[in-house]
């Protein structure tokens, strides 16, 4: 048998505790695609390790998504953009022609 050893299990379990998720409160038989009731309110749920637990409470899903990824709500920094291709020889660029250097000729 290939069993992963359990060492590497308890660490891929352990490195998902923390996780959130969102569900909507509607009535049905479990969570639902977030997709389908954008204007229900959700519950944010945290994952312990052995259950899901209530950790918050979102309005709507526009909230909650602001909730769960917190980074993309983040400004992004302004500043000078830098520049990706300036000029330069690099040993991926093409040989400048001897027509392009002003037309004089180089011996080597």
């Amino acid at each position: 048998m290939d069993d992963e050893p359990l060492k590497d299990w308890a660490e891929r379990r352990d490195a998902k505790i923390g996780r959130l998720r969102a569900v909507p409160v509607v009535p049905g038989d479990g969570p639902r695609a977030s997709h389908l009731h954008p204007d229900a309110p959700r519950v944010i749920e945290r994952w312990s390790g052995h259950d899901w637990e209530p950790y918050g409470f979102a309005a709507n899903l526009a909230e909650a998504k602001a909730i769960l990824h917190p980074e993309v709500n983040e400004p992004t920094p302004t500043g000078p953009v830098p520049k990706p291709l300036g000029s330069g020889t690099g040993k991926h660029r093409k040989p400048r022609s001897p027509a392009s250097d002003g037309g004089g000729t180089t011996q080597r």
